[in-house]
This record gives structure tokens, sequence and C-alpha cells, in this order.
């Protein structure tokens, strides 16, 4: 098993570093992170879409098609859909197959498809990963069931009848409770090595960033890639840590994506500029998830920032800041209205 392990900008030791009183190995991540360099593997940002709705209610679909294309125009690698960020919970299950049809004829090929297959039981998930496949995704992601969580032995059916539904890569969602289950990293290598189709990991449990290393030391090549989440908050300390990517909400796709080029150049003062830009966005959000559709909504992608679940709405002063948190932002935003 590998130790600890360090990097410094783009030069990696290959075998051990001394400290004053230990010896630092770093030979597992070099190799980890060349497999996932050299192979085909899903790598890079994968961006989650919000659904925007209608002052009714109702799903707007036209601000849905113009947001897929704002993500692919940031130059995202990937798109995820439905997931937590999207609002999942709070659509039907007709929604969910209607809007991830609309995602992946949108898309039409130019980026990868990642569908979410959540349920609340392992017979909802596998419709919606079937599902997935018929309408020509490209992989499925699934939390362990959000309402009544499972013990591991079920959770290991659950992502087996998901894999055999879906037959295209799947990615586990390891969250915190009360929706997440905070899967352990034994429990997530033992998926990924016995169920075909479980291949890559989401991980957001605290502290992910030693989950996402746990997983990494312990991987037998099963795993392909380990992709962060917290819309971005931790991703240099996980990039360093050897993750494959990440997966933020949609808002600021294009400056997570500027962040994710910086550190794979290996440009530290880039990335962590870039990162310094961010913070006070990343603290805002953390107080008021809501406002991934309020900013959305003031780069002119969707027509309304209503949530469903009823979310406080932004006051006069929080409003205010958002906007100037915005401004401040605004250099690093390549598209532009």
């Amino acid at each position: 098993m590998c130790g600890i392990w360090q990097r410094f900008g783009t030069h990696r030791l290959a075998a051990k570093i001394s400290h004053p009183d230990r010896i630092i190995r770093i030979d597992c991540l070099t190799k980890y992170k060349e497999n996932l360099m050299s192979s085909n593997s899903y790598r890079g940002v994968f961006t989650i879409p919000s659904t925007p709705f209608l002052e009714n209610g109702e799903i707007d679909v036209a601000s849905f098609q113009r947001m897929i294309d704002f993500c692919i125009e940031c130059g995202s690698h990937g798109l995820v859909y439905p997931v937590n960020a999207s609002e999942f919970t709070a659509l039907s299950d007709a929604e969910r197959f209607k809007m991830s049809e609309v995602l992946v004829k949108q898309n039409a090929g130019r980026l990868p498809a990642i569908i979410g297959a959540a349920g609340v039981t392992q017979e909802v998930a596998a419709l919606f990963a079937k599902h997935a496949r018929d309408i020509g995704a490209d992989g499925v992601i699934a939390m362990p069931p959000y309402v009544n969580h499972i013990s591991e032995s079920l959770t290991f059916e659950y992502y087996q009848t998901i894999s055999d539904a879906a037959r295209m890569p799947v990615f586990i969602q390891n969250n915190m409770p009360p929706i997440g289950s905070n899967l352990s990293a034994e429990c997530l290598l033992k998926l990924c090595r016995e169920i075909e189709y479980v291949e890559y990991i989401k991980e957001e449990t605290l502290p992910s960033t030693v989950k996402l290393t746990a997983v990494i030391q312990g991987d037998d090549g099963s795993c392909k890639g380990v992709f962060g989440g917290a819309g971005g908050r931790y991703l240099i300390e996980e990039y360093r840590r050897g993750s494959a990517g990440q997966m933020p909400a949609s808002h600021v796709t294009d400056v997570v994506v500027a962040l994710w080029d910086a550190l794979e150049a290996g440009d530290e003062e880039r990335s962590t500029y870039i990162y310094k830009e961010m913070a006070p966005l990343f603290l805002f959000e953390h107080q008021l998830p809501g406002c991934y559709k309020e900013v959305l909504y003031r780069r002119g992608i969707i027509d309304c920032p209503l949530k469903r679940n009823g979310e406080m709405p932004l006051d006069e002063i929080a409003s205010k800041y958002l906007d100037e948190i915005l401004a401040r932002l605004e250099p690093l935003m390549t598209w532009k209205k």
C-alpha cells in the first residue's frame, strides 16, 4: 500500500522524499495518474445542469436547452443530469425521463452524457438506468437509495441491478447523510472490483480528500477515476491527491474549467489566483445553494431562478453581494451573453 504522497507543480517524484520524521512515498499516485492520462477514462469537468422552471412551476425546456449549449461552450468535458444540483428529488419520474431525453438530444453526442439513475429502490433505479441506455447516454450515476438507507450487502445488490440494466459505465455517488450513505473506501472499492460496469466514483463525503486518497491507495485498477463534488471547493487538493475530475453545478462552468485547465498545465500561480477569485462564491453558495439558478439567471442563460423546494430567496443585501462577487469573477468568464 502506498503511503502519503506529495506533488509539486508538474514534477512527480518517482520514489521517496525524505522528511525529518518520516518517508513520504508517492509512486502509487504517479502510477495512478499516468494510467488515467494514458487511457480512455473519463476525465475533467463534468458539469451538472440545473432544472429551470417557469413561474408556474413547470419545467422550462427552452432554458434547459440553452443551458446545455452554455455548458458545452464553456469547455465542459461532460454533462451529468439529473442529480442533486438539478433538484432531481423535486422531479417526477416522468420529468426525469423526459428531461434526460432532452439533454441527450440537445447534446447530440458533443460530450459524454451521464444520466442520474438514483432511485428509492433498486427496481426504480434499474428503470432509470435502462432508460439512459435506451436514449443513447454514455453512462449513469447513482447514490444508494436516499429515503431508507440500506445495508452494505443490499447496496451491492442495488449497484449490481443498475449495472445489469445500464451495461455502460456506472458512477457511484458517495454523499453525506441524510441524503447520502457515506460508503467506506473499502465498500466503494469492492463495488468497483466486483461489479462489471461500476467504474467511477463521485466522492463528496467529508473529508472528501482523505476518502479520495484511501480509494486511490486501495485501488487495484478496477476504479477508472474518482471525481470530486462540492462545486469545486476542494478541487486543488483533490487534484493533488489524484482526482480524475470535478462535477460542479453549471452556473460558472467556464471558471471551473479554467481552474482545471490551470491545474492540468501545472500552472500553480494561475490555479491559485482563480481559486482565490472563486472563494467568495464558494462561501456564498455554501449558505444559499439556491444561488446556482440566480447566477444562471443573471448570466442570461435561464429565464427564471425559481426552485420548487421553496428555499429562501435572496434578500436585498445578499442579492447585491452576489452581484459584486460575479463582477469580480467576470474577467474569468469566457462565456458572454
